[in-house]
């Protein structure tokens, strides 16, 4: 019996859902749109201003579609309501970051700058303040593309076990390694 699958989706004020013939749930809110494409074989339904998804047999295909596809749709629902966010440190003497035009433009330790341009339902913004890391976040209504924009930033200088410098979530820990000792 699936948990995730069996709980109704919860559609605040505001929030339209379209369900059509070929199960594409499409979900509009105050944030943007965003469409789901459900599995034939999985049906959903709206009741009582609610989002129901079943599944016809208990078959262990159907019982994993189940539970995904309900949380595709929870997740489509919260991005158009409150939206997702990452945000990032940059941590490195001489790393930088800032946003110009839309573009992000990343310094480093590279002999070259990196410049970023994340899609178009993403948006970034840089804080950085003086005494303290840079902070780079991504803001958008779909969960899968903010988590993508933000995995491949820290991608391009993941953080390093010695230093701790790079790149990495806000929060993260780096589990730090010591270095050589002196020969004597």
């Amino acid at each position: 019996m699936s948990r995730v699958g069996n709980q109704p989706i919860e559609t605040g004020d505001g929030v339209s859902v379209d369900i059509s013939e070929d199960n594409l749930v499409t979900v509009k809110g105050p944030k943007g749109e965003l469409s789901v494409r459900v599995a034939p074989e999985i049906t959903v339904a709206k009741e009582n201003g609610s989002i129901v998804v079943r599944r016809p047999d208990d078959q262990k295909r159907h019982k994993a579609m189940h539970g995904l596809y309900r949380s595709l749709i929870d997740n489509a629902v919260e991005g158009v309501t409150k939206g997702y966010r990452k945000q990032l440190e940059v941590i490195g003497v001489g790393y930088r970051a800032s946003v110009n035009n839309g573009v992000l433009e990343l310094a480093l330790g590279f002999s070259h700058p990196i410049y970023f341009v994340p899609p178009g339902t993403v948006s970034v913004t840089v804080e950085a303040q003086r005494g303290k890391n840079t902070v780079v976040t991504i803001e958008g209504t779909d969960k899968q593309i903010v988590g993508q924009v933000a995995a491949k930033i820290r991608a391009l200088r993941p953080p390093e076990p010695y230093k701790g410098k790079g790149v990495r979530y806000v929060g993260e820990y780096v589990r730090r390694k010591a270095g050589k000792t002196a020969a004597r």
